[in-house]
């Protein structure tokens, strides 16, 4: 059995759950910083003078880092490999949040808001194709997908922390909100620290001794390595960033980039402005506004829950478009009902937050699973780079689309971006439920749609390259 084939047919072990926690570090950090933003516009804004450009740059300033970083550091990671940049990424993301504390001008919050986004942007790539190349088969979904749920939890905790520490040291706590990710960060740095390389990656790369090396430290020596150099060997022809620009690797980048760019870009819009949304609908009074933004982002973690098991018995594709089906509902209420009751909006925006989990989690898969290891952490990378793109626009004309046209028509153009989700979906969605990763990535002409619920034997690498 060659190493491809064992790590896709392994047990889950205690490693596999290490490497989850460690690589969940990213997302965490993302969500927490991502949400906390929105609470600490109240009192940065005054203090600052932050002008209504100046505010929607704060909030977008990470996005576009997130962009920078995907893009650019998705493709190191590939030809470096995962290891190194595991911990690098961390350690600029925990000193520029610590920089956080000493600002006093707006351009200074916004470049470390960029350098921040930069950090985590890097890390998407790094972190979950490390983890998708020791995932087994049959786990593999969801346990890419659950990064989703650190994503949520991340953005939870920091409404609850940057609400504390409002309560307590009032608005002009704003900057400890944001200096408050040093935490999570070392803790996170800390546990990633002797990681161990992805052994496909190793192996892609002709270093078939040191694959062998890593896999035996973790499984022990008893694992069977045979054939492992023949069926593994790297291509003769390696891939680069141009693969992703033609035949099948283009479609499933436009694929994976569009509906990623369709779910997140409401969604983050909503995170960093959702106090000022709430209160657009007449839900600003009192605590009001952020009970209905506590409660909404509880229900975006709770989406993702029942759609961690459904991505491995319903399938990928069909969760994904009967979630963009549900979410478009509500978003149809919310554009031609701005002026409704509070019962109706709330639960308007918590149908969203819970129908939105299938997107959500198969962000983080569905990239993973369809491009071959060579490129499969540039193929995230560019991935999450084109939907913080869609994201960083949106979240940069929410307030001045609130400002000018008002939240009925704001909400329309949200509803028409999912509808255009949906579509996409239908007509290019993949299934790789229960493949290999060789499988999954591998370039067929048609769906990929496994005949039984097993995973099968691992192709030979070579032959999954795009001629």
């Amino acid at each position: 059995m060659s190493t491809a084939s064992f790590l896709d047919n392994a047990p889950l072990t205690r490693f596999h759950k290490k490497l989850l926690l460690q690589s969940a570090g990213g997302p965490f950090l993302d969500g927490y910083l991502l949400s906390i933003i929105g609470i600490a516009l109240v009192g940065m804004t005054p203090e600052l003078r932050l002008s209504t450009s100046e505010e929607s740059l704060a909030g977008a300033a990470a996005l576009i880092g997130i962009f920078i970083g995907g893009m650019a550091f998705g493709r190191v990671t590939d030809r470096i490999g995962r290891q190194l940049m595991y911990t690098v990424d961390l350690i600029a993301l925990v000193v520029a949040s610590a920089l956080c504390v000493f600002v006093n001008a707006p351009w200074q919050l916004i470049l470390l808001r960029l350098i921040i986004g930069i950090a985590i942007g890097a890390d998407y790539p790094i972190a979950t194709a490390l983890l998708a190349e020791w995932l087994p088969a049959k786990k593999r979904g969801a346990m890419l997908g659950s990064l989703v749920v650190f994503w949520f939890i991340g953005a939870t905790v920091a409404t609850f922390v940057g609400f504390a520490m409002s309560a307590v040291f009032g608005d002009a706590s704003w900057r400890f909100m944001l200096g408050s990710a040093i935490v999570p960060g070392a803790v996170i740095l800390l546990m990633r620290i002797g990681t161990p390389e992805s052994p496909r990656w190793l192996i892609s790369k002709g270093r078939v001794a040191e694959a062998q090396q890593v896999v035996r430290s973790v499984f022990g020596d008893d694992v069977d390595l045979t054939g492992m150099a023949r069926e593994e060997a790297p291509a003769v022809k390696q891939l680069g960033f141009k693969a992703l620009l033609r035949g099948q690797y283009l479609r499933r980048t436009f694929f994976c980039g569009f509906f990623y760019l369709a779910a997140v870009t409401p969604l983050f819009a909503m995170y960093t402005f959702g106090p000022q949304i709430l209160g657009s609908f007449g839900l600003g009074e009192g605590n009001m506004s952020n009970l209905g933004y506590t409660l909404i982002s509880l229900l975006f973690l709770l989406g993702c829950l029942p759609a961690l098991r459904w991505t491995e018995t319903m399938g990928r594709r069909p969760l994904l478009i009967w979630s963009f089906v549900a979410m478009l509902a509500p978003m149809i209420i919310l554009a031609v009902a701005p002026s409704g009751p509070a019962p109706l909006v709330i639960g308007a925006f918590a149908f969203y937050a819970l129908a939105s989990g299938g997107p959500n989690i198969l962000e983080w898969s569905y990239p993973n699973e369809i491009f071959p290891t060579e490129i499969r952490a540039t193929a995230m990378g560019v991935v999450t780079a084109v939907s913080r793109i869609g994201a960083a626009i949106g979240t940069f004309l929410l307030p001045l689309g609130l400002d000018s046209i008002g939240t009925g028509p704001t909400m329309m153009v949200a509803a028409g971006l999912t509808a255009a989700g949906l579509i996409v979906s239908m007509v290019l969605a993949p299934e790789t439920k229960n493949r290999s990763l060789a499988e999954a990535s591998a370039v067929t002409s048609s769906r990929q749609t496994p005949s039984d619920g097993s995973a099968r034997t691992a192709a030979p690498a070579v032959l999954d390259r795009e001629p």
